[in-house]
């Protein structure tokens, strides 16, 4: 508005717009950038759990299929 006002693109003119952007750029970065690292924590948090629930749910099925199958190998020897 003020480039419209005086008709030229002069330092004094653009100056506090440029300021006013650079100071919303660095409060935005100073919000994204913690959110990130956050983020980026958690979501590998979260899949070293979904892993270890992957591993402990294979160790329970081959666990639950031995004792099966050593129930029916035993119950056909008696």
């Amino acid at each position: 508005m003020g480039i419209g006002r005086i008709g030229a693109a002069s330092l004094a003119v653009v100056a506090p717009g440029i300021a006013e952007a650079l100071i919303a750029t660095a409060a935005g970065l100073a919000a994204a950038i913690p959110a990130v690292v956050a983020y980026n924590y958690y979501l590998s948090r979260a899949r070293r759990n979904i892993i270890m629930m992957e591993d402990f749910s294979q160790e329970l099925m081959d666990h639950c299929v031995r004792k099966h199958v050593e129930t029916q190998t035993s119950s056909f020897g008696d």
